[in-house]
Order: C-alpha cells, then sequence, then structure tokens
C-alpha cells in the first residue's frame, strides 16, 4: 500500500526514549486523516534499540526499520529515511520528543490548506534548553544569515513536513554532507511553518555534543556558502596593504635617519602574517577535503536491512527429497 505520509525518525542509542517515543506517536498518527509508515531509521545503534524497534514493529504493522549498517550522523540519517521513504508527505522527527509530535496535524493542515510543500517546526519557546544551546543557536543562525542564507527560518531544526516534489529534489542531489536545515530553503518551495514550545528530552542523553555541533556548523558554512573563501581573500588584501604600508614606512625611516628600535614589532608583525596565512590555509582546506570527498562518490550511509524488503521477500519452498 502507498502511504499518504511517511514519518522519518533517526535513532541512535534511544532504547530508553524509544517506549515513551511510541506511546505518543501512534495515538496521533492513528488519527490523521491519512495513511502512513514510520521509517525508524537505527543509525547504528550500540544498546538495545534495534531489539525494541522488532519488538514495537510486530505489534505496529505500520512500523518500518532500517538499520544503518554504521553510525553515519544525523544528517546522513535522515537522509537515508527520505531515500527511503515512499509517503506523498514526509516528516522528519528527531527521537527525544523533544519536538512534540502532535504538531504533525497542525502541519498537514497548514499544507493542505496552504497549498505549499513545507511546513516548518518553529520553535517559539526554547525555555528548556540551556542557556549555552540558545545562544550558540541564536549565533549560528546569524553566522549562516550572514552568510547568505537569507532564506534560513529562525529556530527551525530538523522537524518539518515535506511534499513528495520537495523529498524528490532532496534526493536528486549529488551533495555529500548536507545540511537538510540549510539545503530545503535554498530550494525555494512555498513554505509555511507551524510554531510550537520545545520540551525538554523525555528520556535518555544528547547526541550532539560540542564536537558534533562544530563539524555540523563548519559543513553548513562550507558546504552552503563562499563567504569564508572571499574572506580569506580579504585578508590576503588587507596583508598585502599591510605590507606596503610597513615598505613606505621603513623607506621613509631609512632617509629621515629614524631607528627603528626593537624586535618585539618584528615579532608581532611575523606571528600576525602567519596567522592569517594559516587561518586562510585552513578555509581553502575545508573546501579542497568537500571537493575531494565529493570525487570520491563515497556513500554516506550503507543499508543493512529494510524490513519493508524482508517482508516483501517471498518465502522460499523447502527443499524436495526424492527416495
Amino acid at each position: 500500500m502507498h502511504p499518504e505520509l511517511s514519518v522519518v525518525i533517526p535513532m541512535y542509542d534511544e532504547e530508553q526514549v524509544l517506549p515513551l517515543l511510541v506511546e505518543r506517536l501512534r495515538p496521533v498518527l492513528d488519527g490523521v486523516d491519512a495513511s502512513y509508515e514510520v521509517v525508524a531509521v537505527d543509525d547504528g545503534s550500540r544498546d538495545q534499540t534495534p531489539v525494541l524497534l522488532q519488538r514495537f514493529r510486530r505489534e505496529w504493522p505500520e512500523l518500518r526499520v532500517l538499520r544503518l549498517r554504521a553510525n553515519a550522523g544525523h544528517q546522513a540519517a535522515i537522509s537515508a529515511g527520505l531515500s527511503a521513504a515512499r509517503g506523498d508527505w514526509v516528516v522528519t522527527l528527531d527521537a527525544d520528543l523533544q519536538d512534540p509530535p502532535e504538531v504533525i496535524a497542525e502541519m498537514m493542515a497548514a499544507a493542505r490548506t496552504g497549498g505549499v510543500d513545507v511546513v516548518y517546526g518553529i520553535r517559539t519557546d526554547r525555555r528548556t534548553d540551556s542557556v549555552f544551546k540558545r545562544v550558540s543557536a541564536k549565533g549560528f543562525y546569524a553566522g549562516m544569515r550572514a552568510a547568505g542564507a537569507t532564506d534560513l527560518p529562525t529556530n527551525a531544526g530538523d522537524f518539518r513536513l515535506m511534499s513528495r516534489a520537495t523529498v524528490d529534489a532532496v534526493n536528486a542531489l549529488p551533495e555529500h554532507h548536507r545540511v537538510l536545515r540549510l539545503v530545503i530553503p535554498s530550494l525555494g518551495f512555498p513554505s509555511a511553518s507551524v510554531g510550537y514550545r520545545r520540551e525538554a528530552r523525555a528520556a535518555g542523553g544528547s547526541k550532539y555534543p560540542i564536537g558534533k555541533m562544530i563539524r555540523l556548523s563548519v559543513d553548513s558554512l562550507t558546504g552552503f556558502s563562499l563567504a569564508p573563501l572571499r574572506l580569506a581573500t580579504w585578508f590576503g588584501l588587507g596583508g598585502f596593504l599591510a605590507a606596503v604600508g610597513l615598505l613606505l614606512y621603513a623607506l621613509v625611516a631609512k632617509l629621515t635617519n629614524i631607528t627603528v628600535a626593537g624586535w618585539t614589532s618584528t615579532v608581532v608583525i611575523v606571528a600576525s602574517v602567519g596567522a592569517v596565512q594559516l587561518l586562510c590555509l585552513g578555509i581553502l582546506g575545508e573546501y579542497v577535503g568537500r571537493i575531494y570527498s565529493t570525487l570520491q562518490r563515497r556513500p554516506t550511509y550503507y543499508v543493512a536491512y529494510d524490513s519493508l524488503s524482508a517482508a516483501e521477500e517471498p518465502a522460499q519452498p523447502a527443499p524436495q527429497h526424492r527416495d
């Protein structure tokens, strides 16, 4: 059966929150006036998440389990779910219940009445997040807008509803290490938004430590904007002008017999120029690394198991033995 709605949920070591997620999500989807499937993407979990998913699948026919061979990361897991989803509408939702599943019905209503392709979930109240989380998120959105992502909705994470046309457009992109919260707004499809209060994590611990947050920010910046490369160009131009100024100063000092005292100024100048050069090389290295990764064309994830494919496989006949 072709479902009208697919809900893609990336999961990594979510055994504590998984029963709570099923308890809240299933009544919501059963109450939506649409056939549906839930694509649970197990991103290489090391705990009992795969066991629990198989257990819930026996009681919930609409639950579909997609297991990756190894941990590929949050964005790659969502991409795997988008590639597998069959619905006319696709919702991406995290498993931690910080984004309430009850908003899905509002998203469906907004999409149907507004004739839009994308409905973003906007976090209008983030008091349950830590101060560091709120400040860093504000800085991320401000920085990306300054770099050129003017269509990026404020406080919109990965909780959204997309039409089949949007999902097909995303799946057709050849980009590796894509950040979907930037890619989808850049498509320019008609969109709407639904506000909600962000809740505290229902159970378990965060899967986004500071290292992954920094990596996501770097991928967002280098994968979407050329501003860092232009910044390196401006640094180079500034260094050239500074060098010309120092040359003129040295010539004037030579002609007027003014001696330049001390080595401190020399060390400061050399260190400053070296720091700018290293920064520019680092920026260039990030872009060259992305080009190299794209040319390699290595998949960002590998699917080990899909319960839908396993259920559709015909049963093998028993071997016949002749006396």
